[in-house]
């Protein structure tokens, strides 16, 4: 059974959050109390870890809603099952199983399905001999014995004839033992002993279902515990490597039946022997060790894919969700880069999906982005989604993240910038930065403006839209030339969600130019072409020399093979070059033309 998504409703902030998905990984997200931890507990309330309680039921708003809590909370998740599971309850690939907590009401586990619309024929598995045999008397049965299991199987037979609704129902407790495991590493403040016994947890629940171990009261504490030392040693070997001034490494296990896998305090030692106090050593000292614990984590995983893969007739593997809260909190960049490193081998087991709560941009940044959940808080104090989804129309099939990623716009630029200014190409994407920070003495990253190219490609517009559509500043700046661009037909554009008169600005088109290179005066192409591409001596370039290009309808290409045609020796590599020549030349914001420093002026405005 596999979790590809799962909603909430009513727990904490989770009003109504939905579709987050469990991917290889999924990121989460946001600012601080935005709902991180919310969405990782509610996941776990849906595989059964964590206990409801009242104070994780969502507060009603709205008049005479004060003080109350919501009646009922519920967490669903899409699962695909494998064909064993399919055949256990005869269900279909895809099903919706849910965990909800009804007030006054033990939580309980439902999936949505067909199932008789005569109630008498529900929870067959769960009724005792007597009721199956009044069943098969009412309705004419023939079973094949009075057995217990030939009556269920005789009823079991005639309800799929039945007339069938589809509804909510008990979840067969054989799907129930196939329900994800959940290993969850806490936030930033977690105690090495917790991601101790986080990893040695898995290995304990493995032993306990080992056959040899079944009807001999789950065996003694004392096996159970000397199993679990040997798991022990092989972590703190493990450690002993990645932390090496830790000499001393030991973890000692305690076991109880009744309450479970209790304790595994770690204890540590210098090579002088003088034992480390953990909870007064560094912060970064102690997410080292949880490294180390999530990289042996990693190494049990893929040990036990082996192991399944290896025996053609064993049960699939249950999934596992590996959940990280924080995980590269107090670390140095080289550790983030190892977080980052375990993440990926985990994620590439079958069996293994990963979800990590982070702040990071690295972590961030280094993932699909439709495997970025966003969450914010509405007006209402209440968690809301954001994710980039693909909603494109006219049948064109492009995944928002691949542009994205293709425009060079990275996760944690779509996630936090104000605004966005979208330019033709690369000479407009190497000069605006200069000549931004210039004009307006600060540079586009510092103003929130996140600049890309859109390089004729019709997935900008696609992105303008999307960004457009989800309240987010958007402007296109390009040549008054490129209005004979198909891509850049008004018609396009309004259909992008542009606003012709506030969100476009046509470079040149009130003084009657063409091109970007037009705005700035042939003085000052004279001065730069003497400092950058001299003229043999003692020729210098004057400004009648530019002043010759003007009545031509492309001035940049015709100034370019001027300059490489009369250089005494370097010449600009292309109009870029040639643009990024001159604007490096530029000292004070009155060099910057006018009509620049309006558009930079009205993006500052658009980023508050």
């Amino acid at each position: 059974m596999h979790l590809d998504s799962f909603s909430a409703s009513g727990f904490r902030s989770l009003t109504q959050v939905a579709d987050i998905p469990v991917s290889r990984p999924t990121i989460l997200a946001g600012r601080n109390d935005g709902g991180k931890s919310a969405v990782l507990t509610a996941l776990s309330f849906l595989v059964g870890v964590h206990r409801l309680t009242d104070e994780d039921r969502t507060y009603l708003q709205g008049d005479g809603a004060t003080g109350r809590r919501c009646e009922q909370t519920w967490v669903e998740g899409v699962f695909t099952l494998d064909e064993a599971e399919r055949a256990l309850a005869e269900l279909p690939r895809t099903i919706k199983i849910r965990r909800i907590a009804r007030a006054g009401e033990s939580a309980c586990w439902e999936y949505f399905g067909r199932q008789p619309a005569d109630t008498r024929l529900h929870g067959l598995d769960r009724l005792l001999k007597q009721p199956l045999a009044a069943l098969v008397a009412e309705f004419g049965l023939a079973p094949a014995s009075s057995l217990k299991e030939d009556l269920l199987a005789a009823v079991a037979a005639y309800a799929r004839t039945a007339p069938q609704i589809e509804q909510w129902q008990p979840l067969p407790k054989s799907l129930e033992t196939r329900l994800p495991r959940l290993l969850m590493f806490g936030g930033k403040d977690e105690r090495p002993d917790d991601a101790v016994r986080t990893a040695l947890n898995s290995c304990y629940e493995t032993h306990l279902e080992d056959e040899a171990l079944q009807g001999q009261v789950r065996q003694i504490e004392a096996e159970i515990t000397q199993r679990l030392e040997k798991e022990a040693d092989s972590l703190c070997q493990h450690i002993r490597r990645h932390c090496s001034e830790f000499v001393g490494v030991q973890v000692r296990p305690e076991v109880s039946f009744k309450s479970g896998f209790k304790r595994a305090p770690l204890e540590v030692s210098r090579a002088d022997g003088e034992p480390v106090d953990l909870t007064r050593s560094g912060q970064g000292s102690t997410r080292r060790i949880a490294l180390a614990v999530w990289e042996w984590t990693s190494n049990l995983l893929a040990e036990a894919e082996l192991a399944s893969a290896g025996e053609p007739d064993a049960e699939a593997p249950t999934q596992t969700i590996v959940v990280y809260d924080e995980p590269d909190t107090h670390l140095d960049y080289r550790h983030q880069r190892t977080v980052m490193d375990i993440i990926r081998k985990q994620c590439a087991l079958p069996h293994v999906s990963v979800m990590v709560a982070t702040h990071s941009m690295n972590l961030i940044d280094g993932v699909d982005i439709a495997d970025v959940v966003h969450l914010g808080l509405n007006d209402h104090g209440r968690t809301v989604v954001e994710r980039l989804e693909d909603d494109c129309h006219d049948g064109i099939d492009f995944h928002l993240g691949q542009i994205a990623a293709a425009l060079g716009l990275r996760n944690s630029v779509l996630l936090h910038e104000r605004c966005f200014l979208a330019v033709e190409g690369e000479t407009e994407q190497q000069c605006i930065p200069l000549l931004f920070r210039l004009a307006q003495k600060m540079s586009l990253q510092s103003a929130g403006i996140a600049l890309w190219a859109c390089e004729n490609n019709e997935g900008a517009l696609h992105l303008a839209r999307y960004l457009v559509q989800r309240k987010r500043s958007v402007m296109l700046m390009i040549d008054a030339d490129s209005r004979t661009n198909k891509l850049f037909k008004d018609e396009r554009l309004r259909k992008a969600g542009l606003d012709l008169d506030k969100q476009v600005a046509y470079v040149g088109e009130a003084l009657g130019f063409n091109e970007l290179e037009e705005l700035f005066t042939d003085e000052r192409w004279a001065a730069a072409a003497n400092l950058r591409w001299p003229r043999p001596a003692p020729l210098t370039w004057s400004a009648a020399d530019f002043t010759a290009h003007r009545d031509t309808k492309k001035f940049s290409a015709r100034i370019l093979d001027m300059i490489k045609r009369e250089a005494a020796e370097a010449s600009p590599n292309g109009k870029p070059a040639m643009l990024n020549g001159l604007v490096t030349t530029l000292t004070a914001p009155e060099d910057v033309p006018q009509q620049l420093r309006e558009v930079f002026g009205q993006l500052q405005k658009l980023a508050h």
